[in-house]
């Protein structure tokens, strides 16, 4: 059985590795054709991509370290004790606070979390600890100034409610379709 998934995973990141080539040689005639129809343009788009990248750089290099140290450190069981099916009120805490915690784009995180995820962290957990980054600690002092402390403080606590709300139902949604996610 061990053997049959690994040969799937072995396939399914060759499929990968693909689909990665085929769009970065996609993008690549893109923007041969843009250079084309207008050099310009197409200047000014390869030097905005590299400043974005360069901008982007420290904070994918942060979350490629993470997922290196989680694929050292963590382990499948220790996942799914701490945010697995039963991790109990352990893993909601630390969904919330380690949403409240991470910093830069969010898009940076969905390849930790899916690794996370493929090692037994719960989908509603996943799905706390993204709507959990709305609350942005380095902005909580500007807020505070801009519009007092207890309405930064009632909105942060609303963010975390309707977080644990939100992850509650999806898991009563998953329990009913399991197929309705991923």
């Amino acid at each position: 059985m061990e053997k049959e998934d690994l040969k799937s995973q072995k396939k399914d990141s060759k499929g990968s590795m693909r689909s990665s080539i085929k769009f970065l040689f996609v993008v690549g005639l893109l923007y041969g054709l843009a250079f084309l129809l207008d050099a310009g343009m197409a200047k000014q788009a390869w030097v905005f991509s590299i400043k974005l990248l360069v901008q982007l750089a420290p904070v994918l290099l942060l979350v490629f370290i993470l997922m290196f140290i989680s694929n050292l450190l963590v382990e499948p069981q220790w996942v799914k004790a701490h945010m697995g099916k039963d991790s109990g009120m352990k893993g909601w805490l630390l969904a919330s606070i380690g949403g409240i915690l991470s910093i830069g784009p969010i898009y940076a995180w969905f390849a930790l979390l899916r690794d996370l995820g493929e090692k037994g962290m719960r989908p509603a957990l996943i799905s706390v600890f993204l709507y959990n980054r709305g609350i942005k600690l380095p902005l909580l002092p500007l807020m505070i100034h801009y519009f007092g402390l207890s309405f930064t403080l009632i909105l942060a606590v609303y963010i975390t409610i309707f977080s644990l709300l939100g992850g509650i139902l999806l898991e009563k949604i998953m329990k009913k379709d399991p197929s309705s996610i991923g």
